[in-house]
């Protein structure tokens, strides 16, 4: 078995081999800083819940697969799987708007999140955050996609970009979650400009957090700024960091494929549940790798899970 260095939770498997994450330079040097000196997750847990994505090498969802296929590790001891579900359980969700630097991109992105909510549960909450130059609370936990759709059609762009502080922001909403299952979704180029929160305070907080994060990334072919180059990066560390993903969008008339793409992976999870054979609540972080062993004749499965 090798470990993921900062177990980024994301692995390639032809049995148990497993590699780092997306992110193929930092972002900056607090996300290095970050990523070789991990913070300590500090959670008194009993039963962990790891929300776990299994796709196969052209990126297409495998379902069916049961508990025997699953190994669950912290560091190097081997957990005892308790529990595995692949039911469609209630999300709460937090949507991450983009209103600085999306001129010309923005409608399209406004589409994108109307349909993926339209795909939603009545069990299913959300609420809306807009980031231009700070993070705005727009729709606080609601089960309305109208009012999501009502306030996402008033933003407009405005320049400067708080995209960690938006993170951070939406980190906070969810601890008055009602339901089990907590995602973030942003939809951004990524660029960060204008935060108060660092990277490494951002990326500390959604380590230590039980929010999954994805994000629809919306970046230019040629960018222009050095927030614009480091936006994929930037967004590719949380949501590794947070066992979500990132899905580049480099073609707006493709963000359509993107959000259907989000919208069935959502919905097509495996939960593990295992009961820790260290019960010591020491505070410190442990690091957390789920295996899958393929069937016979099956070729290699890519894993996303949260890291520790």
């Amino acid at each position: 078995m090798v470990l993921v260095p900062f177990c980024f939770g994301q692995a390639d498997q032809a049995g148990v081999h497993l590699t780092s994450g997306v992110v193929r330079e930092p972002v900056a040097s607090e996300v290095r800083a970050y990523s070789e000196e991990a913070e300590p997750l500090k959670a008194n847990v009993d039963l962990v819940l790891v929300p776990v994505t299994v796709t196969d090498q052209k990126d297409r969802l495998v379902i069916g697969l049961e508990k025997d296929n699953f190994n669950v590790y912290e560091g190097f001891n081997r957990q005892v799987i308790r529990h595995i579900s692949t039911e469609e359980a209630p999300i709460s969700l937090g949507i991450l708007f983009d209103t600085s630097s999306m001129y010309g991109k923005i409608e399209r992105s406004r589409e994108a999140v109307i349909q993926f909510l339209r795909t939603a549960n009545s069990d299913d909450e959300f609420f809306l955050i807009g980031f231009g130059h700070r993070p705005d609370l727009l729709t606080d936990f609601t089960n309305s996609v109208d009012d999501i759709e009502t306030e996402i059609s008033k933003v407009t762009p405005d320049g400067a970009t708080a995209l960690l502080d938006a993170v951070y922001l939406g980190l906070s909403r969810m601890k008055d979650a009602r339901n089990e299952r907590k995602v973030l979704l942003i939809v951004s180029d990524g660029g960060d400009t204008h935060s108060r929160y660092t990277a490494r305070e951002v990326l500390s907080a959604v380590a230590e957090s039980s929010v999954q994060i994805y994000a629809m990334g919306i970046f230019d072919e040629a960018p222009r700024t050095n927030a614009d180059r480091m936006g994929p990066d930037l967004l590719a560390a949380m949501t590794n960091i947070a066992g979500g993903r990132t899905f580049p969008i480099r073609n707006l008339k493709k963000i359509g494929d993107a959000v259907g793409q989000l919208s069935i992976e959502l919905r097509n999870q495996y939960l593990i549940a295992y009961r820790p054979t260290n019960l010591e609540h020491d505070g410190k972080w442990h690091k957390i790798s789920v295996q899958v062993t393929p069937p016979q004749n099956s070729f290699r499965f890519r894993v996303y899970a949260k890291g520790g």
